[in-house]
């Protein structure tokens, strides 16, 4: 068929959404009729809700990746950034490279999946100073900054050790919670390698600006998940701001400063800036879409997960953007586009939260299934099961198990990752040359 006459589907982002749209659409769809083509900016597809456990040494950091390439068979992937959306002009202008080389797709169906972003709350010294967990290289980051943290403050020579050893998350939410737990398990079973550091020296300290954490859950469960935080030592702050950060310590917005070199904010997301740019109505800089997840202003172009505000007809408010909500859209837009090619009727997104689970360390978790709150060991072997399940290919799902399997057994991994690049020696007129060590702590 001539390449004129297919119908060209743009997808930016791969995330959960984007990559479950692309999957869905090379299961139903002709490809000699059709072009797909995906476009990120990372060449791997990131399981989020496992991040926690790669800064906690709990997952290898490859285990919770997918290459994009190896899950779509025939759709076309492009591994760049997204600069510029024009709508009107059904144009999509990405970046690549070491020189940002600039490639300008065409398309006649458009798909927005591109997520959101951390959000610093417009406290302007978090950019310099707080770690994040977004991405798996924050991740990573955060691993090596406790490993070198108690290292350092392991030395004899330290004289400070408080700032070394008070580890602080800012938010109480899924993200932060998780994080939260994983760093108080990682710090305090790393213990028993440093033999001039005990249990006494830490503080684990969450911030939360609500009443109680794990709003998302109900205030039992997210209690239960407080108590079992409060009793392995967690210190939370409740209806508690973080109103300023420097590199040695972290104010509050209840007057208190603790001194710390650590700070990781998890308080909050806000949508890509590139949604600004695309002339269509918008609820707090999230893309508003139809029943059918489309653009009322612009048929054939939808939008899910993060960046979009999906009306529930049942509550008359939104559908929350997490990944169980976002898989659950990419088959409906998918079954959108196949309907707007072919001319045959869209369906509506009609669907109700299922389960929110959260682990809270320890093989402790909580759970809300179908209005059902347990909590404890049950809850968190659920989680596990439910998320290995959703894990893609075959593959990552056995070296997941693997790994923890082997952490039930072992303790944990305490290596600190860095670049260094070796000593290099030459030979001049003068004799032997000696390069420095060049070493860059990631």
């Amino acid at each position: 068929m001539d390449d004129r006459s297919r119908k060209r589907i743009l997808i930016l982002g791969g995330g959960f959404v984007g990559v479950a749209v692309a999957m869905e659409l090379e299961k139903r769809l002709d490809h000699d009729r059709v072009e797909i083509r995906l476009v990120n900016r990372d060449n791997f597809f990131l399981f989020t809700p496992m991040l926690h456990e790669v800064a906690a040494s709990d997952l290898d950091l490859t285990t919770i990746v997918n290459p994009v390439r190896k899950l779509l068979r025939k759709a076309q992937f492009f591994a760049g950034e997204v600069e510029r959306i024009d709508i009107a002009e059904k144009t999509v202008v990405v970046s690549h490279g070491f020189d940002h080389h600039q490639h300008t797709f065409e398309f006649d169906y458009l798909v927005i999946g591109l997520g959101s972003v951390t959000n610093l709350d417009g406290i302007s010294e978090l950019r310099e100073y707080a770690l994040t967990m977004k991405t798996l290289g924050d991740a990573a980051r955060l691993r090596n900054h406790l490993i070198a943290h108690l290292e350092e403050a392991d030395t004899e020579c330290c004289k400070e050790k408080r700032p070394l050893l008070t580890f602080v998350v800012a938010g109480g939410g899924f993200a932060g919670v998780e994080t939260v737990a994983g760093i108080n398990d990682f710090v305090r079973g790393a213990l028993p390698s440093y033999a001039n550091l005990n249990e006494d020296m830490l503080r684990v300290v969450l911030i939360h600006s609500g009443p109680v954490i794990l709003p998302e859950l109900g205030e039992r469960l997210g209690s239960y998940a407080h108590r079992k935080l409060a009793a392995r030592k967690v210190e939370i702050r409740l209806n508690t701001r973080v109103e300023g950060v420097s590199g040695r310590s972290v104010r509050l917005n209840d007057g208190t400063t603790m001194v710390t070199n650590t700070l990781v904010w998890t308080a909050g997301t806000s949508p890509n800036r590139l949604l600004e740019t695309i002339p269509c109505a918008k609820t707090r800089g999230r893309l508003l879409v139809t029943e059918f997840l489309e653009l009322a202003e612009w048929p054939g172009v939808w939008a899910l997960g993060d960046c979009a505000a999906v009306p529930d007809s049942r509550t008359g408010a939104f559908h929350p953007p997490t990944a169980q909500h976002g898989l659950r859209e990419a088959r409906v837009v998918a079954h959108n586009v196949i309907a707007a090619i072919r001319g045959t009727p869209k369906v509506p997104f009609n669907y109700s939260t299922f389960a929110q689970l959260a682990a809270i360390g320890r093989r402790t978790g909580v759970a809300s299934i179908m209005g059902i709150n347990f909590s404890g060991f049950a809850a968190w072997w659920l989680w596990r099961t439910i998320y290995l399940s959703k894990l893609p290919r075959l593959e990552k799902k056995l070296r997941v198990a693997f790994d923890w399997t082997l952490d039930l057994i072992f303790s944990k991994d305490i290596v600190q990752f860095q670049e260094i690049r070796a000593p290099i020696a030459w030979r001049s007129e003068g004799g032997p040359k000696h390069a420095d060590v060049v070493s860059r702590q990631e």
